[in-house]
């Protein structure tokens, strides 16, 4: 009865293992873009740049260092900032991915009604690097 019992516990234990494995590509991605988006709005350049790639490229030749400077800028004249962004439009293909999607921010004193606005069509292309995703091009073009 005991190595029924036993055979029973195993059994169960190895068809619980694929549940406690990693998440599937697209879901991380998402996560790590949600986290950027939360980063921006706690004022927290640091934690926004952790998803950027040391070769990231964006508008106009715009490198890492350059964004990173754009964030800390925005952080210093916005008590407030604001991300709200669309469904992301997410393709993943083995390691590297696009990710196309809308997005508003605003910023401003941190009263009621932001004193800026401005929404954006942004379309980004991800790499996963030693597990984890990050952007390594972006290109952002404004709506308003």
């Amino acid at each position: 009865m005991s190595r029924r019992v036993a055979a029973a516990l195993l059994a169960m234990a190895v068809s619980v293992l694929p549940a406690c494995g990693r998440a599937p590509a697209e879901t991380r991605l998402r996560q790590q873009v949600e986290a950027m988006q939360d980063a921006v709005s706690q004022r927290d350049p640091r934690g926004f740049m952790q998803g950027v790639a040391a070769d990231f490229q964006g508008n106009g030749g715009m490198d890492r260092d350059a964004l990173h400077n754009l964030l800390r800028v925005q952080v210093l004249a916005n008590a407030s900032i604001g991300v709200v962004s669309g469904p992301l439009d997410v393709q993943v293909s083995g390691d590297t991915a696009r990710v196309r999607f809308q997005a508003a921010l605003t910023g401003g004193s941190g009263r009621f009604v932001p004193d800026r606005a401005q929404a954006y069509e942004i379309d980004s292309g991800w790499r996963e690097e030693d597990g984890e995703w990050r952007v390594y091009y972006a290109k952002w073009e404004a709506k308003l």
